[in-house]
C-alpha cells in the first residue's frame, strides 16, 4: 500500500540528510520534487532538486488548485504539485515530501492519512551553526530562517512522530523504523 510521508522541521535541522539516508534504506520510496520561486543554488538542476518557477507561473498554478500545499518561506514561494504526488502513488510508490511546517499542516488537512514526522535539533543553537556552515545564506537570511525556526519548534507536538537529529546514524535508523512500521515492512538488518 502506497503512503505519503511528510518530513518537516526547521531549516538547517538536517531533513535532507536524513531523507537521503531513508531513500537508500527503504525500497520503493520516492522524493517528491517541490516547486519554488527561489533561484537555483550552485549545482541545482531544474526538475531534480526543485521545479524552479517564476512568481507569475507559481501564482497561476496556485489559482488553478495545482498544489497540494504551498507556502511562503524566507521571501520565496514553495509548493508540492498534486500531479507529482498522484503520479507516484498511482505507480504504487510511496512518496516522501520534504516541506516546511506550514505546508505540512496543509497536507494534514488535505490528506489526513499522510504520515507526518517532525525532525528536531538536539538544541535550537545547533540550527545557527548548521545554517552558517552551509554557506548558502547571508546573515540576514540566516536570522530570518532562525526566527521562523523558533516558531516551528513550538509546533512539534502537533506531529505524530518526532525524531531528534542528534546523531545522523541514530536519527536515520529511527526514521527508517517509523517508515517501515507504517508500510508494514520488516525491519532492516542495520
Amino acid at each position: 500500500m502506497s503512503k505519503v510521508f511528510v518530513i518537516t522541521g526547521p531549516s538547517g535541522v538536517g531533513k535532507g540528510t536524513l531523507i537521503s539516508a531513508l531513500l537508500e534504506r527503504v525500497p520503493d520510496l520516492e522524493l517528491s520534487v517541490s516547486a519554488t520561486t527561489r533561484p537555483p543554488r550552485a549545482g541545482e538542476v531544474d526538475g531534480r532538486e526543485y521545479h524552479f518557477l517564476d512568481p507569475e507561473d507559481f501564482e497561476r498554478l496556485v489559482a488553478q488548485g495545482e498544489f497540494l500545499e504551498h507556502a511562503t518561506y524566507s521571501g520565496n514561494r514553495y509548493g508540492t504539485l498534486r500531479s507529482e504526488v498522484e503520479r507516484r502513488l498511482g505507480e504504487g510508490k510511496s512518496v516522501v515530501l520534504e516541506i516546511e511546517v506550514q505546508g505540512a499542516r496543509q497536507v494534514r488537512d488535505a490528506m489526513p492519512e499522510a504520515v507526518q514526522v517532525f525532525i528536531a535539533p538536539p538544541e535550537p543553537a545547533d540550527l545557527r551553526r548548521r545554517l552558517q556552515g552551509r554557506g548558502t545564506d547571508d546573515p540576514d537570511a540566516i536570522e530570518a530562517r532562525l526566527e521562523t525556526a523558533r516558531r516551528e519548534l513550538e509546533a512539534q507536538d502537533e506531529f505524530a512522530h518526532v525524531v531528534v537529529n542528534d546523531e545522523i546514524e541514530r536519527a536515520a535508523a529511527e526514521l527508517e523504523r517509523i517508515v517501515r512500521a507504517e508500510l508494514g515492512l520488516e525491519s532492516s538488518e542495520r
